[in-house]
């Protein structure tokens, strides 16, 4: 099954789809206003995810720069990997104004589905450099086995 990028939109706001397709057209055609900041409400900062497969485990891989190990919430349930996180705009007031702002910030939460062979009670997660990484060991059935011909 492939991975579609999923971007929640936690409040309907039938404006922040052509707010957002103005962004795009004015980055496209290299037009600026100033420098323009998101609304508080929405959050267009969904970390990337890679997930691959080897013969003992899934591994995740989930680009989270600038959040420290207490800002990540990692559970296990319904056979889905749920990660949450949060990352805060730093409120220093520095003098000047800014020409573009293009870090985002916000609440986000991912949801991967696990299949049927994971086994969840020995998950690991650790992060290191703005990446955090999930081991998920597979169940010992679902593993191949080498099976000899008898002659």
């Amino acid at each position: 099954m492939p991975l579609v990028r999923w971007r929640p939109s936690p409040v309907y706001d039938p404006w922040s789809r052509l707010t957002t397709l103005e962004r795009e057209m004015d980055r496209l055609f290299g037009m600026s206003r100033g420098a323009q900041e998101l609304p508080e409400t929405a959050s267009d900062w969904i970390p990337a995810v890679d997930v691959r497969e080897t013969e003992n485990e899934i591994v995740l891989e989930l680009e989270a720069p600038g959040l420290k190990e207490e800002d990540l919430d990692i559970s296990i349930s319904d056979g889905s990997l749920c990660i949450k996180g949060e990352k805060k705009r730093e409120e220093e007031k520095e003098e000047g104004s800014y020409h573009v702002v293009e870090r985002s910030y916000g609440a986000f939460q991912r949801s991967i589905p696990l299949p049927s062979n994971v086994d969840e009670d020995k998950a690991k997660a650790d992060f290191k450099s703005g990446v955090l990484k999930v081991r998920l060991p597979k169940n010992e059935e679902a593993k191949p086995k080498q099976i000899k011909v008898q002659g």
